[in-house]
C-alpha cells in the first residue's frame, strides 16, 4: 500500500525513516477543508499509479498540530516532499492533476537515476566496466543529467584514465554541478594524475633543480609528480617555492596547482590548514 494515514506517533518511522529509501509526499489536510477533498483523491490515485516510486503520507493537521507547526504549515492543503529526511519540495492549494504530475516529476528519481544507483553498486563490487556500461545507458536515457558524467569520470580515474576523466569533467556546464565539492575534488585528482604521468623522472627533475634553483618548470613537474605519488608535503613544498620565486610563472601556476591539491584533499584537514597558512604568508610577504 503506497498511501496511508500517519500521526505524530509513527511519523518518524513511516515518513522520515522511509524517506531514506524513496521520496515521501506528505499531505497536510483537514476534514473541513474543501480544497483538501479535491486534492486528496488526486494524490491517492497518483500514488497507486506510480506503483511505489513515492509514498503518500496523509496527516490530519487538526489532530496533529505539532507536526503541522514543525513543518511550517500555514494553510491547507499543504503538500511537502521529503527525501533522505529533508523537505526537498512543496506546494500549497489544490493543484490540478497535470500540475501535480509535473511536480512529482521533480522529486521522483528518473530512469537515469535508477541506472546511476545500479552503476554505483557495480562499482562497489569491483565491476568497473559494467558500471561504465550502466552509466552509458543512463546517459542515453537522460543526456542532460551531468551527474552521470561525474560518476563516469570517477570510474575512469579508478582505471587510471585521467585524460578521459578530465575531459568529461571539463565538459560539464550545469553551474550547480560544476561548483560541487565532489567535482572539484575529482577534477583536481584528474589534473594531478595526468600531470604526474607526464612529469618525467624524479631523479632528473631533482638534478635539474640542483643545477638551477630557478628552474621553475622542473619544480612544477617535480611537485606534481610527488603529489601524484602521494608524497603530498614534499610536492606542496615545491609548489610553494614556485609561488615564492615567481607569481607570474605560467600565470601563477604554482598557486593554482596548490589549490588543486587542496581540492584533492577535500578542502579541509590539518595538512590543508597548514599549507593554506603557508600560502597566505607567502602571498602577503
Amino acid at each position: 500500500m503506497h498511501a496511508f494515514d500517519v500521526s505524530e506517533a509513527d511519523f518518524e518511522e513511516k515518513v522520515v525513516a522511509a524517506s531514506h529509501g524513496r521520496p515521501v509526499v506528505i499531505d497536510f489536510w483537514a476534514p473541513w477543508c474543501a480544497p483538501c477533498k479535491v486534492l486528496k483523491p488526486v494524490l491517492e490515485k497518483l500514488a497507486e499509479e506510480f506503483g511505489g516510486k513515492f509514498l503518500l503520507a496523509k496527516v490530519n493537521s487538526d489532530e496533529n498540530p505539532e507536526l503541522a507547526a514543525r513543518y511550517g504549515v500555514r494553510g491547507i492543503p499543504a503538500v511537502k516532499a521529503m527525501a533522505a529526511g529533508k523537505i526537498v519540495n512543496e506546494f500549497s492549494g489544490a493543484l490540478p492533476e497535470g500540475a501535480v504530475r509535473e511536480w512529482l516529476g521533480k522529486i521522483i528519481p528518473s530512469a537515469a537515476e535508477d541506472m546511476r544507483t545500479l552503476a554505483r553498486q557495480r562499482m562497489t563490487e569491483g565491476d568497473l566496466e559494467g558500471a561504465l556500461a550502466q552509466l552509458a545507458e543512463a546517459s542515453e536515457a537522460d543526456p542532460n543529467n551531468e551527474w552521470v558524467r561525474v560518476d563516469a569520470a570517477e570510474i575512469l580515474l579508478l582505471q587510471d584514465n585521467a585524460v578521459d576523466a578530465r575531459a568529461l569533467l571539463e565538459s560539464l556546464k550545469d553551474v550547480d554541478v560544476v561548483k560541487d565539492n565532489r567535482v572539484a575534488q575529482l577534477l583536481a585528482q584528474a589534473r594531478l594524475a595526468q600531470a604526474g604521468t607526464d612529469s618525467g623522472s624524479e631523479k632528473a627533475l631533482s638534478r635539474a633543480i640542483e643545477i638551477n634553483e630557478n628552474d621553475l618548470e622542473a619544480r612544477l613537474r617535480l611537485g606534481k609528480l610527488l603529489v601524484a605519488s602521494n608524497r603530498l608535503e614534499e610536492g606542496m613544498d615545491q609548489l610553494l617555492e614556485i609561488v615564492k620565486r615567481d607569481r607570474n610563472f605560467r600565470d601563477d601556476i604554482g598557486r593554482k596547482t596548490l589549490l588543486d591539491v587542496f581540492n584533492l584533499l577535500g578542502g579541509r584537514g590539518p595538512l590543508v590548514t597548514e599549507y593554506r597558512r603557508k600560502l597566505a604568508s607567502v602571498l602577503s610577504s
